[in-house]
C-alpha cells in the first residue's frame, strides 16, 4: 500500500482543495468528469447442468444447485421427511452455470470493466467467452477481476464451473495423510463414512451436518453478481475512524481507499446527509496504484448509537466524492457513533468480562445465531427482519453470530444497526482443528481482511472472537484434557495441527483486526477465561473460584444436572446455555406424515440430530411434568419444559449482576424444521421460549426461586436511572383467594441489582398447603405495574390444578385482533392457537390468574373475522395435560 502526502486543510471558502478543483474543471474541457458505474444484481438469466452432460435447466442466481434441481421438479423436498439421506449424491458431482452478459456502448467505453461476485460456494472457474478469468476457493469472500480484455461489446457468454466440495475436500485429506479432528462433520450420512473433510474447505461448517442441522454440502453462485465500470480512479473503500466520541463532540477521520492508474491532482469531499453543516475537503496528488487519504472532519453534540432499551440507534450517512480531472467517484456509508470497550478488570470474583457502551457498563441479554437456511440464497430480507425484530422486540441488545456459519449479509448488520443489537461476531472457524499449509493460510488471511474491512463500518460489531470452542476442545498445553482430541494423533501431527491454530488465532486474525479495525477488541476462542495476546491463554474452567472470561455451560442437557444449577453454576460472561425443544404441530406437519407422529418414530429421530436428544427432552419431563401420551401435547408440554429452564439461566445470570455481565442463549433459529435449542423455529413461529425471554429479559426484572427452605427474591433495573415503587408479594390459591399479603418499599438503584426479599418456604407459606397456592411479585408505581413475577412451591406434575372454564372474546383492530381470555381459575401456561390460521401472538403460554383478564395482541397472516377466530381458537393448558 502506498501512503501519499495529504493536505489536512479543511474546506473554508477558497481552500487550497477549492484550487485544485477549479483547475479540474478548466483547461477547455467541457464535459464533467465521468463517474465509475455499477451495475448490483445483474437480472441475467441464467442456466444450469450436472458439468458437461444434459439438459440446460433453468436456474436463479443467487441460488444453490439444490434449490435449483427443486424449482425444476429434479429433487423433492430436501426437508420433507428423511429425503436428505436420498439427496447426498448432489455433492459428488460438478455443475456448471451460464448465462448471456451483454455490455452495452457506455459500459464497454470505459477502460475497466470488473466482474463482480459477492459470493461463490466454493470452488468455482470463472470462463468468459472461453477464456478462465477468475478461479475461486471461498465461500466467504467476494471475488472480482477485470474482463475487460476478455469482453466484447454486446453479448458475452459468462460460465462458472462448481467443482465438487467433497471430491475437492477428499483430495486435500489424502494428501495431508492423516483427518484432524471434527465432531460434528456428519461424513456418515454424507456416505464417506469416517472420512471428515469439513475443515479442509472455507465453506461454511454446518452445510456437513451439526447437532442441530442436515448435511446439505452445497454449491452455487450464492450472493449477488454485479459490473462495475471506471475509468482512471475509483474508490475501493471508505471507513469512518472515530478517534474520540462523546456527547458534546466527534472527532472523526474519513479514510479513503483509492485505486488509481496514473497520476495527478484530485479532490475528496466528505458531507453527511443527515447535517448539512458537515463538510470537509482536501486535495490530494495520487499516483498509479492504490493511495490512501484521510479527510478529517468534527461533530459538535453528536446523536450517540446506544443498544436496545437505552436510547435511540441513531445513524450516519456520510458521502465521500473523489473528483479528478477526467473521472469522478463517490461512495457512502452509513454507521453510528459510540464508544465500545470490553472492561476487563481484576476483583474479587476473579476478572470482570462485560460490554461498556458510551461510558456505561451494560448486561448482554440475547442468544446465539446460526444460519437461517441450509440454502442460504432462500433468506430472504423479510426473514432477516423477522429474527432481528423478534431480539429487539424481546428485550434483547446481543446476537452472537457463531463460527459454524457464515459472516452474515449487509442487510442482517444493517438491521441490527437500526434496531440496537450488538454482535459478538466469531469468524468462522467452529469444533474442528485446521490445516495449516501456506495456501489454506494465506486464504484465511484474506476472507479475514475481507470481511473486517465489509462489517467494520457497523456500530453493532461489538468484538471479533477467533473460534467456537476449539480451544476448549484442544487444551495443547494440559495432558489429556479438552474433547480427548490429542491422544489420537502423533507428536508430530499434533504439532503440525498446534502450529496452524497459533498461526490462524494468534497470529493472522488479530493481526487483520489490528491493521484493519484497531479499535475493536479481539478474543481467539469462546469459551475462554484469559488472553495474554500472543500465544498464552487459560481455559475456560467453571471449577475455579476465581472466575474470567466467557463460560459456554452445558452442565444441563449434556451433564443431566437440574435446571437450578443454572442458578449457582454461573460465569462473567455466559455465551452459551440452552435446552431443546420441539416446534409446534403446524411446523411438524410440514416435514412430517401421521405416522411419523412419535418422538422416536425415523422421522422425528431423523429432525433430531443430538444423539441424546429425545430420550433428554423427555427424562427432564419426567421430572417436572405429567408426560403426556398425546403427541401434540407432548409437543406443548415439551416447549414450556424449555422455556421454563432457559427462564431460570436468563434469570439467574441477571440475577448475579455485575459479577455475571452477559446470557447468551443457545440458539434463537434454525437452518430448518427441526427439534433443536432454538426459541423460534425455521418458519419463524416463536416457542415458548422467545415469550419468557421477553419478561425474563425485561428491562426491570423480579425473579423469585427457592432454595431447600429459602426463598429468595431479587429485583434487576437495566435501565440508567432509579426505579422506585412499592414492591408487593401476594399468596393466592388456584381459585383467586388471597391468603398473604406484604407490602414494601422499593428504590432499586439505575443499572443494578438487588436482593429484595429473603424469608422461609414456611413462614410465606403458612397454612396453605404448597400443591395449591403461588407467590405472586410485582413491583408497582403507583397504578403502574413495573415488574411481577409467579413462583410455584411445587412442580407442575405435582400441582392441584383446577379445572378452567375459560372465556374468549375477540375484538377487530382494524388488521390486527384483540384477544381477551379470562377465568374464574388459574389456567397454567395457557396457549392459543388456530389450526388453520398463522400469525404472531404479543404473548403465549403464560399463566391467566383467576379472575383476571389477559389481552393478547393477535396479527394474523392473512385475512380473517371475529367470528373465524372465535369459532377455532384452541385453548391448551396444564390442568388438560393426560
Amino acid at each position: 500500500m502506498i501512503k501519499r502526502g495529504i493536505s489536512k486543510r479543511s474546506f473554508l471558502g477558497a481552500s487550497a482543495a477549492g484550487a485544485t478543483l477549479t483547475a479540474l474543471s478548466a483547461g477547455g474541457e467541457t464535459t464533467r468528469p465521468k463517474r465509475a458505474s455499477r451495475k448490483p444484481d445483474l437480472p441475467l438469466a441464467w442456466e444450469f447442468r450436472e458439468a458437461g452432460t444434459g439438459k440446460w435447466l433453468p436456474a436463479t442466481v443467487p441460488g444453490t444447485v439444490h434449490t435449483d434441481l427443486l424449482a425444476n421438479g429434479k429433487i423433492p423436498d430436501p426437508f420433507y421427511r428423511t429425503n436428505e439421506r436420498d439427496l447426498q449424491w448432489i455433492d459428488k458431482r460438478d455443475w456448471e452455470y451460464q448465462t448471456t452478459l451483454e455490455i452495452d456502448a457506455e459500459t464497454f467505453a470505459h477502460e475497466h470493466i470488473d466482474l463482480c461476485f459477492a459470493g461463490l460456494d466454493t470452488y468455482a472457474d470463472v470462463y468468459l467467452n472461453g477464456t478462465l478469468v477468475l478461479e475461486a476457493d471461498n465461500m466467504f469472500r467476494g471475488w472480482e477481476t477485470d474482463i475487460k480484455p476478455h469482453a466484447r461489446r454486446g453479448k458475452n457468454t459468462l460460465r462458472v464451473l462448481l467443482r465438487s466440495p467433497v471430491h475437492e475436500g477428499l483430495k486435500l485429506l489424502e494428501a495431508l495423510g492423516y483427518n484432524p479432528p471434527a465432531v460434528v462433520d456428519w461424513s456418515e450420512i454424507g456416505g464417506l463414512g469416517d472420512k471428515k473433510i469439513s475443515m479442509f474447505t472455507r465453506k461454511a461448517g454446518y452445510h456437513y451436518g451439526w447437532d442441530w442441522g442436515p448435511r446439505f454440502v452445497t454449491s452455487g453462485i450464492w450472493r449477488p453478481v454485479s459490473l462495475r465500470s471506471w475509468n482512471a480512479v475509483r474508490i475501493a473503500d471508505l471507513h469512518i475512524v472515530q478517534n474520540s466520541v462523546s456527547t458534546e463532540a466527534a472527532d472523526l477521520t474519513a479514510v479513503f481507499e483509492i485505486v488509481a492508474d496514473r497520476a495527478g491532482p484530485a479532490v475528496l469531499d466528505l458531507t453527511c446527509a443527515d447535517n448539512p453543516d458537515i463538510h470537509a475537503r482536501t486535495s490530494i496528488d495520487l499516483t498509479p496504484g492504490i493511495n490512501r487519504a484521510e479527510v478529517k472532519f468534527g461533530i459538535a453534540r453528536p446523536n450517540l448509537w446506544w443498544a436496545n432499551g437505552l436510547g435511540k440507534s441513531s445513524l450516519y450517512t456520510f458521502t465521500g466524492q473523489l473528483t479528478c480531472r477526467h473521472a469522478s467517484d463517490r461512495r457512502e456509508i452509513r454507521t453510528g457513533l459510540r464508544t465500545l470497550k470490553i472492561v476487563q478488570t481484576p476483583d474479587a470474583g476473579g476478572t470482570s468480562f462485560y460490554v461498556e457502551l458510551n461510558g456505561v457498563p451494560v448486561f448482554m441479554k440475547g442468544a446465539d445465531y446460526i444460519p437461517n437456511d441450509s440454502f442460504l440464497p432462500r433468506v430472504t430480507h423479510a426473514v432477516y427482519e423477522r429474527v432481528v425484530r423478534s431480539a429487539a422486540d424481546t428485550n434483547m441488545n446481543m446476537i452472537r453470530v457463531w463460527g459454524g456459519g457464515i459472516y452474515e449479509n449487509d442487510e442482517f448488520y444493517d438491521l441490527c444497526d437500526e434496531h440496537g443489537i450488538l454482535i459478538w461476531q466469531d469468524f468462522m472457524f467452529a469444533c474442528v482443528m485446521y490445516p495449516g499449509d501456506k495456501a489454506f493460510l494465506e486464504n484465511v488471511r484474506r476472507e479475514a481482511v475481507d470481511n473486517v474491512r465489509r462489517l467494520r463500518r457497523h456500530p453493532c460489531i461489538a468484538l471479533w472472537v477467533g473460534n467456537n470452542e476449539i480451544d476448549t476442545a484442544w487444551q495443547n498445553d494440559v495432558p489429556n484434557s479438552g474433547w480427548g482430541w490429542k491422544e489420537k494423533y502423533t507428536p508430530a501431527q499434533r504439532e503440525q495441527m498446534w502450529d496452524a491454530y497459533k498461526a490462524i488465532f494468534y497470529q493472522i486474525l488479530p493481526g487483520t483486526i489490528a491493521t484493519h479495525d484497531p479499535q475493536r477488541f479481539y478474543w481467539p476462542s469462546s469459551p475462554l477465561a484469559a488472553w495474554d495476546g500472543h500465544e498464552t491463554v487459560k481455559h475456560a474452567d467453571l471449577k475455579t473460584k476465581q472466575q474470567s472470561g466467557d463460560i459456554h455451560y452445558w452442565g444441563v442437557w449434556w451433564g443431566q444436572l437440574p435446571f437450578l444449577s443454572y442458578r449457582k453454576i454461573i460465569g462473567r460472561f455466559m455465551s452459551e446455555y440452552g435446552f431443546q425443544s420441539f416446534p409446534e404441530f403446524k411446523t411438524i406437519k410440514a416435514f412430517a406424515a401421521p405416522g411419523d407422529y412419535d418422538i422416536f418414530s425415523e422421522v422425528m429421530k431423523a429432525h433430531q440430530r443430538s444423539y441424546i436428544g429425545n430420550g433428554t427432552i423427555k427424562t427432564y419431563m419426567e421430572r417436572d411434568y405429567k408426560v403426556p401420551t398425546d403427541f401434540r401435547q407432548f409437543l406443548y408440554v415439551g416447549q414450556v419444559l424449555q422455556a421454563e429452564g432457559v427462564r431460570i439461566a436468563m434469570e439467574g445470570h441477571r440475577a448475579r449482576m455485575p459479577y455475571c455481565m452477559g446470557s447468551l442463549f443457545w440458539q434463537i433459529n434454525d437452518c430448518w424444521p427441526v427439534a433443536s435449542w432454538s426459541s423460534i423455529d425455521y418458519y419463524g413461529r416463536w416457542k415458548a421460549q422467545q415469550y419468557y425471554a421477553r419478561k425474563s429479559f425485561a428491562p426491570v426484572l423480579i425473579t423469585s426461586w427457592i432454595d431447600g427452605d429459602a426463598l429468595h427474591i431479587t429485583a434487576v433495573n437495566d435501565r440508567l436511572e432509579n426505579v422506585a415503587g412499592v414492591l408487593a408479594l401476594v399468596l393466592i390459591d388456584f381459585r383467586g383467594t388471597v391468603l398473604k399479603t406484604i407490602r414494601q418499599p422499593l428504590l432499586l438503584n439505575a443499572n443494578s441489582s438487588a436482593s429484595v426479599f429473603t424469608g422461609t418456604v414456611a413462614d410465606v407459606l403458612g397454612t396453605a398447603a404448597p400443591e395449591t397456592v403461588l407467590l405472586r411479585a410485582s413491583l408497582a408505581a403507583g397504578h403502574d405495574l413495573i415488574a411481577e413475577d409467579r413462583l410455584y412451591f411445587r412442580s407442575v406434575k405435582d400441582l392441584t390444578l383446577p379445572a378452567a372454564d375459560i372465556a374468549v372474546k375477540v375484538k377487530d383492530l382494524g388488521g390486527e385482533f384483540a384477544i381477551g381470555v379470562s377465568s374464574p381459575t388459574l389456567a397454567k401456561n395457557l396457549y392459543l392457537s388456530f389450526d388453520d390460521i398463522d400469525g404472531t401472538y404479543s404473548d403465549n403460554y403464560f399463566d391467566l390468574l383467576p379472575g383476571e383478564t389477559q389481552i393478547v395482541q393477535f396479527k394474523p397472516a392473512g385475512p380473517t373475522t371475529v367470528k373465524a377466530l372465535e369459532d377455532s381458537v384452541k385453548l391448551m393448558h396444564m390442568a388438560l395435560v393426560t
